[in-house]
């Protein structure tokens, strides 16, 4: 990299300083979108004046990152937000590791973890060498001009000022009475916070300095063909254990079929209840389907294909067990919609809904990819499986489709003959759970308005959901002092919500009871603001 080392520096310390002052003690909001924007930019601006130009497939990365980014702005649902922030995070790795190369969609996994390995590598030693690199091409810089003996000497003064000061301060009154009118002068009375957050501020920049010098030097290198895991396992062997797991799965999806699409019939002749037979069913089915994946990775990554004749083989069973996973997922889907429709959807039965269809279409991509002898591309098709799925999160709005699909089932719930058992073995229905609604985030409130204002549910219903808004509305009130930092579209969005059903909500009368909130609804019914959680 041929920019000035004193600008280059500068630069990433203020980088480092602007995450402090993004995140040090502020909530979740703007600033993760705003710091992944700052940091892309400044990467991209630098790399550019160096004379090093931005891929067009590299370039193409830059579309989910943003949208991800976007996302933890827009969603304040845990897991949303969790796996679009750490997803984005990934692919701003992938788009350090090809920012000129542009081979991402050519990477296998080895590829992604050994790059990986190399950007880590670059991001603690490439940094240490920048200096020399540079002093090869330039000039010595004047002693005058060179700022960074002085930086140094300050940050290694502080601690050891801080350390004197405090022993001078006990051996004298009146020195320490003047010290503590300086501290106060200069709101230093948190020194040792400030010499910590300095530090981490240099290690971060430190680190993001790597990162940029990595896109610099070594993004332009070619995929290699051979980084793979050399094949060592034998043909035999390999068809062995893929063929005896094609039986055991056929002969299960034979003897167990009826159970697979009876549904309430197998119920009905077994005995079994809705959480036996729908949730502990679909649990172990997905976990079979996860792991035959896992497997059929494994040994086509690690076995020896020598003739043609041996790649159709495997790749036919491939594509029986793939089959024969895609039936027992139908099954595991059909169990969970049974469990849904008994007792409404959560927030683990809405990933589990959606990591299911995601991983059916990896299952068929995988099958796919290896009868077409295109082995590295599986590597691909796992990232793009996985961005669809974060992705899918964060457009479904998980909190907001949970309170909509409730509602909607209890509205036609109503129309039906009612059960009001909590598991009935012969196929009962859970009243709407309202009080479920208290644990979910803001995304939610919108559609918890549109339930309340919803003119078919019975007043009773209502009267539920008006009780939970108003421990959402008291808990938002509470925490309604937030730095703009923390400025959020769900939070924004959800004060809107409010304010349009207030002279309704004020109605409902919210007391302190012991530990918790308890609100009382017009119609004298009392609910609690005590969240609890459910599977």
């Amino acid at each position: 990299m041929k920019t000035n080392p004193n600008r280059f520096w500068l630069i990433v310390i203020l980088l480092g300083w602007v995450f402090d002052f993004l995140f040090w003690k502020k909530p979740g909001g703007v600033n993760f979108f705003l710091y992944v924007i700052l940091v892309l930019a400044t990467g991209i601006t630098l790399l550019q004046t160096d004379g090093l130009r931005l891929s067009r497939r590299g370039g193409l990365l830059l579309l989910p990152i943003l949208f991800l980014a976007f996302m933890t702005f827009v969603r304040l649902e845990g897991m949303t937000v969790f796996l679009s922030a750490a997803m984005s995070i990934f692919l701003i790795g992938v788009f350090a590791l090809t920012y000129t190369g542009g081979n991402w969609m050519h990477y296998g996994m080895m590829d992604y973890f050994l790059g990986y390995l190399t950007l880590f590598g670059s991001m603690i030693a490439r940094p240490l060498g920048f200096a020399a690199e540079v002093k090869r091409d330039q000039p010595e810089a004047s002693p005058k001009r060179n700022v960074w003996p002085v930086v140094r000497g300050i940050v290694i003064a502080l601690p050891v000022i801080a350390i004197f000061a405090s022993l001078l301060s006990s051996a004298d009154l009146i020195f320490a009475k003047r010290f503590e009118e300086f501290v106060d002068l200069f709101n230093i009375e948190n020194l040792p916070e400030y010499i910590f957050r300095l530090v981490y501020i240099l290690v971060f920049a430190y680190a993001i300095a790597g990162a940029f010098l990595h896109a610099a030097q070594k993004s332009d290198d070619q995929v290699d063909a051979k980084a793979r895991v050399p094949s060592f396992l034998g043909f035999t062997e390999s068809t062995i254990v893929l063929g005896s797991v094609v039986i055991l799965f056929a002969v299960f999806v034979i003897i167990q079929f009826q159970y697979f699409f009876g549904g309430q019939a197998n119920i009905n002749i077994e005995g079994f209840t809705y959480s036996e037979y729908a949730r502990r069913g679909f649990g172990e089915l997905v976990a079979v389907a996860f792991f035959s994946l896992l497997m059929l990775l494994g040994l086509g990554g690690i076995t020896k294909r020598e003739t043609e004749m041996q790649r159709r083989v495997f790749s036919t069973l491939g594509f029986v067990l793939v089959g024969l996973v895609i039936v027992m997922q139908i099954s595991a889907f059909q169990r969970l919609v049974l469990y849904e429709n008994a007792y409404g959807f959560s927030r683990l039965r809405t990933y589990t809904h959606v990591f299911m269809i995601w991983l059916a279409i990896l299952l068929v991509a995988v099958a796919v990819l290896e009868f077409l002898k295109k082995e590295r591309v599986i590597g691909f098709a796992l990232v793009l499986a996985s961005l669809g799925f974060v992705l899918s999160l964060g457009l479904l709005n998980v909190d907001a489709f949970i309170v909509r699909q409730n509602i909607q089932r209890e509205i036609r719930g109503q129309a039906e003959t009612p059960t009001d058992t909590v598991d009935n073995a012969r196929g009962g229905r859970v009243e709407l759970d309202s009080q479920y609604f208290i644990t979910l985030s803001d995304d939610a409130i919108p559609a918890l308005v549109e339930g309340f204002q919803n003119k078919a549910l019975p007043a009773s219903e209502k009267e539920k959901i008006g009780a939970a808004l108003a421990c959402k509305r008291h808990e938002h009130e509470l925490d309604r002092e937030r730095p703009w930092q923390g400025f959020h579209l769900s939070h924004f969005y959800a004060d809107r919500a409010f304010a349009s059903i207030k002279k309704a909500l004020d109605t409902y009368e919210i007391t302190p009871v012991d530990w918790y909130m308890q609100v009382t609804t017009p119609g004298g019914e009392e609910f609690s603001c005590s969240p609890y959680y459910f599977d």
